[in-house]
Protein backbone atom coordinates (compact mmCIF):
# COMPACT_ATOMS: atom_id res chain seq x y z
CA UNK A 1 0.00 0.00 0.00
CA UNK A 2 1.32 3.31 -0.90
CA UNK A 3 0.28 5.85 1.81
CA UNK A 4 -0.06 9.48 0.47
CA UNK A 5 0.70 11.85 3.29
CA UNK A 6 2.03 15.53 4.42
CA UNK A 7 3.49 17.22 7.19
CA UNK A 8 0.96 19.86 8.57
CA UNK A 9 1.18 21.92 11.92
CA UNK A 10 -0.97 21.18 14.95
CA UNK A 11 -3.06 23.54 17.53
CA UNK A 12 -0.06 23.62 19.57
CA UNK A 13 2.01 24.69 16.75
CA UNK A 14 3.63 21.07 16.78
CA UNK A 15 4.44 19.39 13.27
CA UNK A 16 2.91 16.42 12.38
CA UNK A 17 2.00 13.97 9.70
CA UNK A 18 -1.18 13.89 8.04
CA UNK A 19 -2.59 10.94 5.90
CA UNK A 20 -4.25 12.32 2.97
CA UNK A 21 -6.34 9.46 2.63
CA UNK A 22 -7.96 9.41 5.70
CA UNK A 23 -7.46 12.58 6.87
CA UNK A 24 -6.33 11.30 9.86
CA UNK A 25 -2.99 12.83 11.56
CA UNK A 26 -0.50 10.76 13.48
CA UNK A 27 0.17 12.41 17.39
CA UNK A 28 -2.57 14.98 17.17
CA UNK A 29 -2.82 18.35 19.26
CA UNK A 30 0.74 17.91 21.00
CA UNK A 31 2.73 16.53 18.27
CA UNK A 32 4.46 13.65 17.67
CA UNK A 33 7.37 13.73 20.47
CA UNK A 34 5.38 14.68 23.21
CA UNK A 35 2.84 12.68 22.95
CA UNK A 36 5.21 9.74 22.05
CA UNK A 37 6.64 10.29 25.98
CA UNK A 38 3.74 10.93 27.47
CA UNK A 39 1.43 8.60 26.11
CA UNK A 40 3.67 5.24 25.32
CA UNK A 41 7.58 5.55 26.57
CA UNK A 42 6.70 7.12 30.25
CA UNK A 43 3.04 5.40 31.08
CA UNK A 44 4.72 1.82 29.81
CA UNK A 45 7.71 2.56 32.41
CA UNK A 46 9.92 1.40 30.12
CA UNK A 47 13.09 3.49 31.18
CA UNK A 48 12.71 1.42 34.65
CA UNK A 49 12.18 -1.68 32.74
CA UNK A 50 15.20 -1.65 30.65
CA UNK A 51 17.04 -0.87 33.71
CA UNK A 52 16.14 -3.99 35.68
CA UNK A 53 18.47 -6.77 36.05
CA UNK A 54 17.23 -9.70 34.17
CA UNK A 55 19.46 -10.91 31.47
CA UNK A 56 17.09 -11.53 28.33
CA UNK A 57 16.04 -8.19 25.95
CA UNK A 58 12.64 -6.47 26.41
CA UNK A 59 10.88 -7.04 23.59
CA UNK A 60 8.63 -3.89 22.37
CA UNK A 61 6.58 -4.40 19.26
CA UNK A 62 5.47 -0.94 17.87
CA UNK A 63 2.37 -1.73 15.98
CA UNK A 64 1.56 1.73 13.51
CA UNK A 65 5.19 2.61 12.85
CA UNK A 66 4.10 5.98 11.04
CA UNK A 67 6.39 8.65 11.18
CA UNK A 68 8.59 6.80 13.69
CA UNK A 69 7.96 8.75 16.47
CA UNK A 70 6.82 6.67 19.30
CA UNK A 71 9.91 3.79 17.53
CA UNK A 72 12.50 7.03 17.70
CA UNK A 73 11.83 7.90 21.11
CA UNK A 74 11.68 4.24 22.29
CA UNK A 75 15.21 3.80 20.22
CA UNK A 76 16.77 6.92 22.09
CA UNK A 77 15.55 5.82 25.53
CA UNK A 78 17.39 2.84 24.98
CA UNK A 79 20.45 4.08 23.71
CA UNK A 80 21.02 6.36 26.33
CA UNK A 81 21.05 3.76 28.97
CA UNK A 82 24.24 2.22 30.45
CA UNK A 83 25.98 -1.25 30.02
CA UNK A 84 24.37 -2.97 32.64
CA UNK A 85 20.86 -2.37 30.98
CA UNK A 86 18.64 -5.00 29.26
CA UNK A 87 18.64 -5.00 25.26
CA UNK A 88 16.03 -3.63 23.52
CA UNK A 89 14.40 -5.61 20.93
CA UNK A 90 12.05 -3.22 19.08
CA UNK A 91 9.37 -5.01 16.34
CA UNK A 92 7.55 -1.83 14.46
CA UNK A 93 4.72 -2.86 11.89
CA UNK A 94 3.65 -0.68 9.08
CA UNK A 95 1.98 -1.66 5.73
CA UNK A 96 3.34 2.00 4.34
CA UNK A 97 7.02 3.04 5.08
CA UNK A 98 6.07 6.50 3.10
CA UNK A 99 5.41 8.61 6.43
CA UNK A 100 8.51 7.56 7.73
CA UNK A 101 10.65 8.78 4.72
CA UNK A 102 9.06 12.03 4.25
CA UNK A 103 9.57 12.75 8.01
CA UNK A 104 13.52 11.53 7.32
CA UNK A 105 13.87 14.23 4.78
CA UNK A 106 16.23 17.32 5.24
CA UNK A 107 12.86 19.56 5.92
CA UNK A 108 11.38 17.69 7.91
CA UNK A 109 13.92 15.31 10.51
CA UNK A 110 14.08 17.65 13.37
CA UNK A 111 10.52 18.09 13.82
CA UNK A 112 10.23 14.02 14.19
CA UNK A 113 13.42 13.82 15.98
CA UNK A 114 15.23 11.88 12.94
CA UNK A 115 18.00 13.64 13.00
CA UNK A 116 21.54 12.89 14.17
CA UNK A 117 21.94 9.23 15.35
CA UNK A 118 18.14 8.61 15.58
CA UNK A 119 18.05 9.33 11.56
CA UNK A 120 20.84 7.50 10.58
CA UNK A 121 19.39 4.42 12.57
CA UNK A 122 16.11 4.65 11.14
CA UNK A 123 17.12 5.22 7.75
CA UNK A 124 19.45 2.13 7.91
CA UNK A 125 17.12 0.16 9.40
CA UNK A 126 14.22 1.04 6.36
CA UNK A 127 17.22 0.22 3.45
CA UNK A 128 18.05 -3.75 5.34
CA UNK A 129 14.44 -3.85 7.27
CA UNK A 130 16.67 -4.52 10.24
CA UNK A 131 19.31 -2.44 12.41
CA UNK A 132 21.04 -3.31 15.65
CA UNK A 133 23.66 -1.48 17.98
CA UNK A 134 25.18 -2.62 21.04
CA UNK A 135 22.02 -1.38 23.04
CA UNK A 136 18.98 -1.72 20.32
CA UNK A 137 18.41 -4.09 17.70
CA UNK A 138 15.24 -2.65 15.32
CA UNK A 139 13.11 -4.90 12.93
CA UNK A 140 10.28 -4.00 10.38
CA UNK A 141 7.35 -6.06 10.16
CA UNK A 142 6.41 -4.99 6.83
CA UNK A 143 2.87 -5.71 5.22
CA UNK A 144 -0.36 -6.36 6.60
CA UNK A 145 -1.82 -6.57 10.19
CA UNK A 146 -3.01 -9.76 11.66
CA UNK A 147 -0.87 -11.62 9.16
CA UNK A 148 2.68 -9.82 10.24
CA UNK A 149 1.81 -10.01 14.06
CA UNK A 150 0.63 -13.84 13.77
CA UNK A 151 4.17 -14.83 12.62
CA UNK A 152 5.56 -13.25 15.87
CA UNK A 153 6.67 -15.88 18.49
CA UNK A 154 4.51 -16.51 21.16
CA UNK A 155 4.65 -15.26 24.44
CA UNK A 156 7.16 -13.09 23.89
CA UNK A 157 6.51 -9.37 24.34
CA UNK A 158 7.02 -7.71 27.12
CA UNK A 159 5.47 -4.28 25.98
CA UNK A 160 3.25 -2.88 23.25
CA UNK A 161 2.71 0.46 21.56
CA UNK A 162 -0.34 0.43 19.49
CA UNK A 163 -0.81 3.02 17.37
CA UNK A 164 -2.15 2.40 14.32
CA UNK A 165 -5.11 4.62 12.72
CA UNK A 166 -8.16 5.13 14.36
CA UNK A 167 -11.34 2.22 14.39
CA UNK A 168 -13.12 4.37 12.38
CA UNK A 169 -10.27 4.40 9.41
CA UNK A 170 -9.35 0.91 10.04
CA UNK A 171 -11.30 -1.47 12.07
CA UNK A 172 -10.05 -4.32 10.87
CA UNK A 173 -6.93 -4.06 13.70
CA UNK A 174 -9.86 -3.09 16.49
CA UNK A 175 -11.58 -6.59 16.99
CA UNK A 176 -11.50 -9.13 19.24
CA UNK A 177 -9.62 -11.37 16.56
CA UNK A 178 -6.94 -8.80 16.19
CA UNK A 179 -6.20 -8.36 19.71
CA UNK A 180 -6.34 -12.51 20.42
CA UNK A 181 -3.52 -12.88 18.05
CA UNK A 182 -1.82 -9.61 20.15
CA UNK A 183 -2.25 -11.70 23.40
CA UNK A 184 -0.92 -14.85 22.16
CA UNK A 185 2.46 -12.91 21.48
CA UNK A 186 2.63 -11.27 24.52
CA UNK A 187 4.24 -13.02 27.97
CA UNK A 188 3.55 -12.80 31.35
CA UNK A 189 3.66 -9.12 32.61
CA UNK A 190 3.24 -7.58 29.31
CA UNK A 191 1.52 -4.51 29.26
CA UNK A 192 -0.10 -2.73 25.84
CA UNK A 193 -0.87 0.84 25.67
CA UNK A 194 -3.10 2.97 22.66
CA UNK A 195 -4.57 5.88 22.54
CA UNK A 196 -8.26 4.69 21.80
CA UNK A 197 -10.32 5.14 24.76
CA UNK A 198 -13.19 3.56 22.29
CA UNK A 199 -15.41 1.25 24.54
CA UNK A 200 -15.58 -0.84 21.90
CA UNK A 201 -11.30 -0.80 21.90
CA UNK A 202 -12.04 -2.08 25.54
CA UNK A 203 -14.31 -4.22 25.37
CA UNK A 204 -12.66 -6.36 22.33
CA UNK A 205 -9.46 -6.16 24.57
CA UNK A 206 -11.26 -7.62 27.56
CA UNK A 207 -12.61 -10.34 24.56
CA UNK A 208 -9.33 -11.17 23.83
CA UNK A 209 -8.01 -11.91 27.61
CA UNK A 210 -6.33 -8.94 28.28
CA UNK A 211 -7.22 -7.01 31.88
CA UNK A 212 -8.48 -3.28 30.96
CA UNK A 213 -7.58 -0.30 32.71
CA UNK A 214 -7.54 3.75 31.69
CA UNK A 215 -4.51 5.29 30.79
CA UNK A 216 -3.29 9.09 31.43
CA UNK A 217 -4.74 12.01 29.38
CA UNK A 218 -3.08 13.91 26.87
CA UNK A 219 -3.98 16.79 25.06
CA UNK A 220 -8.17 16.98 24.38
CA UNK A 221 -8.20 13.31 25.89
CA UNK A 222 -9.15 12.79 29.21
CA UNK A 223 -8.14 9.49 29.16
CA UNK A 224 -6.61 6.57 27.15
CA UNK A 225 -6.38 2.75 27.73
CA UNK A 226 -4.11 0.39 28.95
CA UNK A 227 -4.01 -3.20 28.84
CA UNK A 228 -2.24 -6.07 30.60
CA UNK A 229 -2.06 -9.63 31.01
CA UNK A 230 -1.66 -9.35 34.80
CA UNK A 231 -4.29 -7.69 36.26
CA UNK A 232 -2.21 -6.49 39.24
CA UNK A 233 -0.61 -4.23 36.38
CA UNK A 234 -2.63 -1.83 35.87
CA UNK A 235 -2.83 1.37 38.12
CA UNK A 236 -6.47 2.27 37.32
CA UNK A 237 -8.20 -1.02 36.00
CA UNK A 238 -11.77 -0.42 34.76
CA UNK A 239 -14.63 -1.87 37.65
CA UNK A 240 -18.08 -2.05 37.64
CA UNK A 241 -19.16 1.71 37.13
CA UNK A 242 -17.63 1.44 33.77
CA UNK A 243 -18.94 -2.52 33.45
CA UNK A 244 -22.63 -0.18 33.53
CA UNK A 245 -21.91 2.09 31.47
CA UNK A 246 -20.85 -0.80 28.99
CA UNK A 247 -24.78 -1.70 28.97
CA UNK A 248 -25.89 1.20 28.02
CA UNK A 249 -23.47 1.94 25.74
CA UNK A 250 -24.61 2.71 21.72
CA UNK A 251 -21.24 1.12 20.84
CA UNK A 252 -20.56 -1.27 22.96
CA UNK A 253 -18.78 -4.05 21.20
CA UNK A 254 -16.54 -4.29 17.71
CA UNK A 255 -18.31 -6.26 14.58
CA UNK A 256 -16.79 -9.57 15.82
CA UNK A 257 -17.93 -9.38 19.35
CA UNK A 258 -20.03 -12.49 19.98
CA UNK A 259 -23.76 -12.82 20.88
CA UNK A 260 -22.82 -12.95 24.74
CA UNK A 261 -20.16 -10.51 24.85
CA UNK A 262 -21.69 -8.45 28.07
CA UNK A 263 -22.01 -11.50 30.09
CA UNK A 264 -18.62 -12.72 29.24
CA UNK A 265 -17.15 -9.46 30.21
CA UNK A 266 -19.31 -9.00 33.36
CA UNK A 267 -17.99 -12.78 34.72
CA UNK A 268 -14.15 -11.77 34.26
CA UNK A 269 -12.08 -11.54 37.28
CA UNK A 270 -11.32 -8.02 37.25
CA UNK A 271 -15.07 -6.97 37.51
CA UNK A 272 -15.97 -9.94 40.95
Amino acid sequence: MTLRCDVVTTRSGARAMRDLTTGECMHPVVGPMVEAERLYVGPSRLAARLASEEEQPLVLLEVGLGAGSNAVAAWKLSESLGETARRLEMVSFDRSVAALELALSEEHAADFGLDGDAGHAARNMLAARRFTTARTTWRLAYGELPETLAREPEGRADVVFWDPFSPRANPALWTVATFAILRRACRAGATVHTYSAATATRSALLLAGFAVGVGEGIGDKEGTTVAAVDLRDLARPLDRRWLHRLSRSTAPFPSDAPADALARIAELPQFA
